[in-house]
């Protein structure tokens, strides 16, 4: 059964809520340890920036540089420990080292690296991943599920290409527009002179339909040339909104572009339910104590709301295989949900024979095939296809035995909380569970969502031929 433990907070600072109790204890210590050496850093900062009277710069520099944890230690009643620590500093050199030593605690700050010569435990392990400002880890579902696609190589880079600007419209000031306008013409040139390539590669009852978006993204009159003239009129709003309907346009053609699983499944889970595409899932949810959901924008209250999930067998075909298959047997009609301040369960209650033991599925970043039976290690740089770092994504609770599978009917809804992340912006689960698919319609119904209220039905509304059932024996 997955456990789930209260939040808990440490001089202020906000600690997840675990989904898995197996993991509890590293993360908190590693943070802990984290937040004490943070804070010795951002002391010494406090103190150099206080511009103290030169009378007492002596017994700060002196503290700075002994990495001293209690300044009071250096007070005027102990002066012979000053003496022994800096028995021939003047005050000109204790002024400059304590300018090198501001220096160098800024650029420890914000380099990645250690600098050489410093004692390495003196300073937490960092890992890009979670460090890096240029961590690039999808915070939409839609956004994830763009990314997660198997399509053309030359697809994947216009696609790639244009993804960029979405992080260069981030920067609030001087926008990098030359850059912007560099990124599009990459796109649309690979676009034009890799055209036959890209026709070729789709199904030929995909032609038609492939050749009109085709045509939409790269015409004169087309979205790119589209996103390319706001570009150059330097319209943030326009380039967002001509960049959305670029990339959805891009993620329809890359779609058809992939039919089916771009590789074999092991053979010992060729007898499981798997989905070979994309499905999508509705689910339509009323209050248990009888009262209403509020609409995000105006609109009449309702008694039931809809919430609609898009599975990616691509990335997770067993995990998907098998939720589908429980959808379309009617397993989750009249079920009840409970809730946590980070996730929304589907009841445990389910018989336990409902369902198949599927084991851990992720898809790890730019791997051609799925895991199983292993969880991903974020700190050494391994990111999901599919992270759970990101509001409205939906998973597979543990198995009661053993992490290595997963439940094999709960499944959760993760409500993303950047308070509850780590330094990265990135879940302290991220990688242990299997996450199959996100919340692309009712994400502003999943915090209404109380414990006690029921899916009154679960229907598998698109991507049904997707979906392979094992042979009855």
């Amino acid at each position: 059964m997955m456990r789930i433990l209260p939040a808990k907070t440490c001089n202020n600072l906000p600690m997840a809520l675990q989904l898995s109790s197996s993991i509890i204890s590293p993360k908190l210590s590693f943070n802990t340890s984290l937040s004490r050496r943070y804070c010795a850093f951002t002391r010494s900062l406090i103190l150099l920036n206080t511009s103290p009277p030169k009378s007492f710069q002596p017994k700060l520099i002196t503290c700075i540089l002994s990495k001293s944890e209690h300044p009071t230690e250096c007070s005027d009643h102990q002066k012979p420990i000053i003496k022994l620590c800096m028995p021939v500093l003047q005050s000109g050199t204790m002024r400059l080292g304590a300018t090198v030593s501001a220096i160098l605690v800024i650029i420890q700050l914000i380099s990645p690296v250690p600098l050489s010569g410093w004692d390495a435990s003196f300073i937490a392990p960092a890992k890009a991943v979670l460090y890096s400002p240029d961590t690039k880890v999808p915070r939409t579902g839609e956004l994830a599920l763009r990314k997660a696609i198997p399509a053309n190589t030359n697809m994947k880079t216009i696609q790639n290409s244009l993804e960029e600007l979405s992080y260069l419209l981030r920067i609030p000031q001087r926008k990098p527009y030359g850059t912007m306008e560099g990124n599009v013409k990459k796109a649309l040139k690979i676009a034009v002179d890799e055209k036959e390539s890209i026709l070729a590669s789709l199904p030929a009852d995909q032609r038609e339909k492939g050749s009109t978006l085709y045509a939409s993204l790269t015409d004169e009159k087309g979205e790119l040339q589209t996103l390319l003239r706001y570009i150059k009129d330097k319209d943030p709003d326009r380039v967002s909104i001509a960049l959305a309907s670029s990339l959805d346009s891009i993620a329809q053609l890359e779609l058809l572009q992939a039919p089916g699983l771009s590789f074999l499944l092991p053979a010992q889970y060729l007898n499981y339910p798997r989905l070979t595409g994309r499905a999508v899932v509705e689910f339509v949810i009323e209050k248990g104590d009888g009262s209403t959901f509020t609409p995000q924008a105006g609109g009449v209250p309702r008694k039931a709301a809809t919430v609609q999930v898009v599975l990616d067998g691509y990335s997770a075909p067993l995990t998907t295989g098998n939720f589908a298959k429980l959808v379309t047997d009617g397993a989750y009609d009249g079920m009840k949900l409970k809730c946590t301040d980070q996730a929304i369960l589907s009841d445990s209650g389910i018989d336990k024979s409902i369902g198949y033991s599927v084991p851990l599925e992720i898809m790890p970043s730019g791997q051609f095939e799925p895991l199983y039976k292993t969880t991903l290690s974020i700190q050494d740089g391994e990111l999901p296809v599919l992270p759970l770092s990101v509001y409205g994504a939906v998973a597979m609770a543990h198995d009661d035995v053993s992490e290595e599978y997963s439940s094999p009917n709960q499944f959760f809804f993760y409500l993303y909380d950047k308070s509850y992340s780590g330094l990265g912006g990135l879940s302290f689960d991220e990688g242990q569970f299997s996450v199959f698919g996100y919340t692309t319609i009712g994400r502003d119904i999943l915090p209404q969502i109380k414990t006690g209220d029921v899916v009154r039905s679960a229907k598998l509304v698109e991507g049904q031929d997707n979906l392979v059932l094992p042979a009855e024996k």
